[in-house]
C-alpha cells in the first residue's frame, strides 16, 4: 500500500537513518513484520513482534520495494497505466507494513529504545522516499503516460491517478536538475531528523513537570473526581499520600478551572506553556529556526516564494493570500468577543476584592465562574452522564441511524496494550467493514491529544480482492478511579465524536487505487470529522447517550437547556486562540528568506501586531507546536481545522433544514460522496454533489455566535 507510506513519511514524523548490519536468516525468518499476518482479520501480532524486528524489516521492505521500481524502470514496453501506474501504485506494500507498526507504536507506547530507532529508521524512510521521487527514469515513464492519457482507454479513476501521481512527482523535486535533486534530499532528510527532535523534547518537557501537592488546603476548589485521580497519579508515581497534576490536559484543565490557589493555577499553566523554551537540554527554539528555515529552501528551490505558498497551492484554498483573508476575517469579531468576555470576568475578580487583573492562567477559573453565574451550569453536574461507555456506545448509535452500520466488540484480537478495545464494523446486511482499535487513556509512552490513524487501509489489491481498513482511535481522557468509571467532560465527548469521524472516512473509504482512496485536501480532511461535532448537543441525541452512570436516567431537559444556551459560551476565547495559532503557523512559513530568528520575539512580536491580547495565549505556542514541527503535514495548514468547520457547519445545516437529524439520504449521499469516493474529483466538486450548493459561512459564524 504504497500510498499511505509516502503519505505517511511525508505528513508525519518519519525520518532517516544509518543502515545497521545485515541481521542473521534466523531473525529473518522469525520476523513476523516480513510477511502477511497469520491473525484473525489480519492484524499486526502485537504479542509476538519484537523490537529487534523492526529495523531488519523496514530494511527488507526497503529493498524489496526498490526491486518494483526497478522492475518497472526496466520494462522494456511502452508505458501504460498497468505496468507504470498501477504497478506503481501497488508497489511497497511490505514497507508499507512494517513502519506502519512501528510508527503505531511510536506514538501510543514508545520508549528510550523505540525513540532510539526511529532516529534511525526515519532518515531512512526520507531517503528512501526522495530516491524514488526523484528517480528520473521512472518520472519520465510516468510523464509519458501522463501526457498521453487522454488519448487513452482509460475511465475517469485512471485519469485521474495519473495527474495525481505525476503532480506528486513534480512537486517533490522530479523536474530538479540533479544538483538541486542532492540538495532536496540533504534538506529532507535533515528536516526528518529535526521533527523527531522536536518531539521527542516535547514529550520529554511533558512527562517531566510535576507539580506535587502535599498540603489538603491546596487542593481547594477541585472536584472530589478530581482529586481522586491525582491523589491515584501521585500513588501511581511512587508518592502515595500527596497529590500529582501534570501538563496533560485531563489533569491540568480540571486544576486551571476549579482551583481557587491562583498562585499554583500559574505554576501549572506555566510548567505548559514553556514546554520547549527553557533553554535546556529540551529546548526547541534552535529546532524552529532550523525547519523554518530548511522549509525556505525546500520551496523556493522547488520554484515556490515560500513554503506556505508551496503547501497551499494542492488544498482548496489554493494560495496564502486567501488563507489570510480567510483568517482574518474571523479573527477581528472573535478577538472582540473575547475582550467582553474579559471585561465580563474581571468584573468577578473586582466584586471579590481580588486586587489583580486576569492573566492567561486566570482564564479557565473566571469563564467557570461566568458560566455558574450566567447560565447556572457547572461542568460536574454535565460529567456523571458522560460516561466513556456510554459516549462510545453514542457515537456507535449515530453511525447505525445515519449508515445503518454495527460493531461487535471482540476478545481475544492482539493490540499493543491490553487496555485497546477491538470492534468490529460490519453492514447493515451482516458485510465485514473493518476494525476499529480504541486506545482512551494517557500514558508515559503516549503522545497527548486525540488522533486517528490506521493499521491498514481499505481498497483493492491488483488481483481486485477487498482489502479491509483498520482504524485505530487514540486519545488522552481522565481514567476510571476505583469504581467511578471514566467521565468525559463535554469538550472530551467531542473530541471522541470528531476522532471518530476520521475513522468513518478511514472505515468507508474505497478505490482500486491506493493514490486516491481516501484522498482529500489537507483543509477538506477535517470535514468528516468535525460534522461529528454538530450531534452531540442536539437534544434529540443527548438523550440517547448522556445517561447517568450510576441510575442510567437520561439526561434530564434542564440540564439539556443549559448545555444548548452555553453552546456559544466563551466562544471568543475558544476562537481567538484557535486563530491566532493558525495565523502565527501561516507567519512562520510565509517567510520569503532564511535567517537567525529569536523564537520568542519572532511570535511576540507577531502577535502583538494581530492584536492579540496578553489574557490569551495562542492554542499552540512555537515551542510545542507539533502539528507543524513534527512533520509537513499541518505546516501552513493548522488553519484547516477553521477551513473545514465552515463546511461541516453548512453540511450539518443540511440536515437541520431537512428536519431529521439522521436523514438517511442525505447521509447516503455524505458517505458516497465525502467519505467513500473523497478522491476521485475535485474537492469542491464532490461537495457539491453532496449539497447541491456552495458551502455558506454563515452557519459557521452563527454557531461560533459571531453574528
Amino acid at each position: 500500500m504504497k500510498k499511505f507510506f509516502i503519505l505517511v513519511a511525508t505528513i508525519c514524523i518519519f525520518v532517516t537513518a544509518c543502515k545497521n548490519q545485515n541481521p542473521n536468516q534466523t531473525t529473518m525468518n522469525d520476523n513476523l513484520l516480513l510477511k502477511a499476518f497469520e491473525t484473525p482479520f489480519g492484524v499486526p501480532p502485537f504479542d509476538q513482534i519484537k523490537t529487534e524486528h523492526y529495523l531488519p524489516a523496514i530494511e527488507a521492505g526497503i529493498e524489496k520495494h526498490n526491486q518494483e521500481i526497478n522492475a518497472i524502470v526496466n520494462n522494456r514496453a511502452v508505458p501504460d497505466f498497468d505496468n507504470t501506474i498501477l504497478a506503481y501504485d501497488k508497489s511497497g506494500e511490505d514497507l508499507n507494513r512494517a513502519a506502519t507498526v512501528f510508527f503505531c507504536i511510536l506514538e501510543n507506547n514508545t520508549n528510550n529504545e523505540i525513540q532510539a530507532l526511529a532516529q534511525q529508521i526515519s532518515p531512512m524512510l526520507s531517503l528512501h522516499s526522495d530516491e524514488i521521487m526523484l528517480n528520473d527514469a521512472l518520472f519520465q515513464k510516468i510523464k509519458q503516460v501522463y501526457e498521453t492519457r487522454n488519448d487513452r482507454n482509460l475511465n475517469k479513476s485512471q485519469i485521474r491517478v495519473i495527474e495525481k501521481y505525476y503532480n506528486d512527482f513534480e512537486r517533490n523535486g522530479a523536474n530538479l536538475s540533479p544538483e538541486d535533486k542532492e540538495k532536496l534530499k540533504q534538506i529532507n532528510s535533515r528536516l526528518s531528523t529535526l521533527f523527531l527532535q522536536f518531539n521527542d523534547n516535547v514529550l520529554a518537557e511533558t512527562n517531566n513537570f510535576k507539580l506535587y501537592i502535599s498540603d489538603k488546603e491546596d487542593l481547594a476548589g477541585l472536584p472530589e473526581g478530581v482529586i481522586a485521580a491525582a491523589a491515584t497519579s501521585a500513588k501511581n508515581d511512587g508518592n502515595e499520600g500527596k497529590w500529582l497534576f501534570t501538563t496533560k490536559k485531563p489533569s491540568m484543565l480540571p486544576f486551571l478551572q476549579f482551583s481557587e490557589k491562583r498562585n499554583l493555577r500559574e505554576q501549572l499553566y506555566r510548567g505548559y506553556f514553556m514546554r520547549g523554551d527553557n533553554d535546556d537540554e529540551f529546548d526547541n527554539k534552535n529546532i524552529i529556526t532550523d525547519i523554518t528555515n530548511l522549509r525556505v529552501e525546500k520551496a523556493q528551490l522547488l520554484g515556490y516564494e515560500t513554503f506556505a505558498q508551496y503547501t497551499i497551492a494542492k488544498n482548496m484554498a489554493k494560495d496564502p493570500k486567501t488563507v489570510f483573508n480567510f483568517l482574518l476575517d474571523i479573527w477581528y469579531p472573535a478577538l472582540d468577543v473575547a475582550k467582553e468576555e474579559l471585561v465580563e470576568m474581571q468584573k468577578i475578580v473586582d466584586k471579590e476584592g481580588g486586587n489583580f487583573k486576569i492573566e492567561s492562567w486566570d482564564w479557565w477559573y473566571y469563564a467557570e465562574k461566568v458560566r455558574k453565574a450566567k447560565y447556572d451550569l457547572d461542568e460536574n453536574e454535565l460529567k456523571p452522564y458522560f460516561s466513556l461507555d456510554n459516549v462510545r456506545d453514542g457515537m456507535f448509535y449515530l453511525s447505525n441511524k445515519l449508515y445503518g452500520i454495527n460493531f461487535t466488540k471482540l476478545e481475544g484480537i492482539p493490540t499493543y496494550l491490553p487496555e485497546v478495545e477491538v470492534f468490529e464494523v460490519k453492514e447493515a446486511n451482516g458485510d465485514h467493514i473493518g476494525l476499529l482499535y480504541l486506545d482512551y487513556f494517557p500514558r508515559a509512552g503516549k503522545g497527548q491529544g486525540a488522533w486517528c490513524s490506521g493499521l491498514r487501509e481499505g481498497g483493492a489489491d491488483i488481483d481486485g480482492k477487498r482489502i479491509y481498513p483498520i482504524i485505530t482511535i487514540t486519545c488522552n481522557f481522565t481514567e476510571p478511579d476505583g469504581d467511578t468509571p471514566a467521565l468525559l467532560t463535554f469538550d472530551e465527548t467531542e473530541t471522541l465524536f470528531h476522532e471518530f469521524g476520521h475513522a468513518l472516512q478511514g472505515l468507508f473509504s474505497y478505490s482500486p487505487y491506493d493514490r486516491i482512496c481516501g484522498d482529500m485536501p489537507r483543509d477538506m480532511v477535517e470535514l468528516p470529522s468535525q460534522i461529528l461535532e454538530n450531534w452531540c448537543s442536539e437534544p434529540e441525541m443527548l438523550k440517547v447517550y448522556a445517561k447517568h452512570y450510576k441510575t442510567g436516567e437520561a439526561i434530564p431537559d434542564a440540564l439539556i437547556n443549559k448545555i444548548v444556551k452555553t453552546s456559544t459560551f466563551n466562544t471568543g476565547f475558544n476562537t481567538t486562540e484557535l486563530i491566532a495559532a493558525s495565523l502565527l503557523d501561516m507567519n512562520w512559513h510565509n517567510r520569503l528568506r532564511t535567517d537567525k530568528i529569536n523564537v520568542n520575539s519572532f511570535e511576540k512580536n507577531y502577535l502583538k501586531n494581530i492584536g492579540l491580547i496578553k489574557e490569551i495565549l495562542p492554542r499552540y505556542r512555537s515551542t510545542y507546536f507539533g502539528h507543524i514541527f513534527t512533520g509537513d503535514g499541518y505546516a501552513a495548514g493548522y488553519y484547516v481545522y477553521t477551513w473545514a468547520e465552515v463546511l461541516d457547519k453548512d453540511a450539518f445545516n443540511a440536515f437541520k433544514e431537512s428536519g431529521d437529524l439522521f436523514n438517511q439520504d442525505l447521509a447516503a449521499k455524505f458517505r458516497k460522496y465525502i467519505l467513500t469516493e473523497c478522491g476521485e474529483d475535485d474537492p469542491m466538486v464532490q461537495y457539491r454533489n453532496f449539497r447541491g450548493q456552495d458551502p455558506s459561512n454563515e452557519p459557521y459564524m452563527k454557531a461560533r455566535g459571531l453574528m
